[in-house]
This record gives structure tokens, sequence and C-alpha cells, in this order.
């Protein structure tokens, strides 16, 4: 799915919508791609001359592939981060990469989901963590 579709099923926006592509694999194992184009707000002080993406960051991009995962499970919810553990940085991400996280659900307990997910460029491990989420229904 492209930006668009992704859209439609989470609620962030420019300039803090990081996946550009996503693929729901199956039920419980989702992929998603975002390429670091060098213009990001993060970037800019992080570091001067030098920039890497913030492991922050990263982490945000894992888990808005993780909750395209979730889309069957979230009509008209909104994923909520409720943890992260076991966070681990392995590679440095920079402009010009494009981190492909690879995300699975390992356990659910409704309203709460359970996922690890890691974070590639050219196949190369850059972060890896496990992650929860919970679904709560959208105000009206």
């Amino acid at each position: 799915m492209n930006q668009e579709e992704i859209k439609k099923i989470i609620p962030h926006r420019n300039d803090m919508l990081l996946v550009e592509e996503a693929e729901v694999i199956d039920e419980t194992t989702s992929r998603g791609k975002y390429t670091v184009k060098g213009t990001e707000f993060f970037l800019n002080g992080h570091f001067p001359g030098n920039p890497v993406v913030p492991g922050v960051i990263l982490c945000e991009m894992m888990a808005q592939s993780s909750c395209v995962m979730l889309a069957t499970k979230s009509h008209d919810c909104t994923p909520y981060f409720t943890k992260l553990d076991k966070v681990k940085f392995k590679n440095k991400v920079l402009p010009g990469d494009t981190l492909e996280s690879i995300c699975r659900l390992v356990k659910a307990r409704e309203p709460f989901y359970f996922i690890e997910a890691k974070g590639y460029v050219d196949g190369k491990l850059c972060v890896s963590g496990e992650f929860s989420f919970a679904l709560m229904p959208n105000e009206k």
C-alpha cells in the first residue's frame, strides 16, 4: 500500500508519517519502508554536519509499520504506544537509506497487542525492539 492508503489506517500526517510503503504479509506479519531524504525535521539538530536518524524516530518508523498490520483489528480505533522494551541499535541510519521494518505480532490481549520489530538497511540489521500498543476507540 502507498502513503494515501496508509493514511486511512493510521492517524499520522506530515511531518510524522514515517512509513511510505507498507504490506500486510499475513495476519501476524507486516513490512514497511521509509527512505530518509535528508530534509526531515529531526535531522536538523541530530547532528549538524553529521545527520543520523535518532533512535526514537527509528522506533516510530517500526511502530507505524506495525500498526498497519493491526488495521483489521483497529477499525475506528487509534493505536497508542504502551511500551517499548529490549530496543537495540546496531547500525546508523543515514540520509539516503531506506529502512525496511519487519514486524511480527507475538501476542494479543485486547485492547493490547505485542509486537517484535526489526529495522534493516540493505539487509543489515540496524534496530530491533519489542513494542506494545493499545487500540483505543476514537471519540466521536
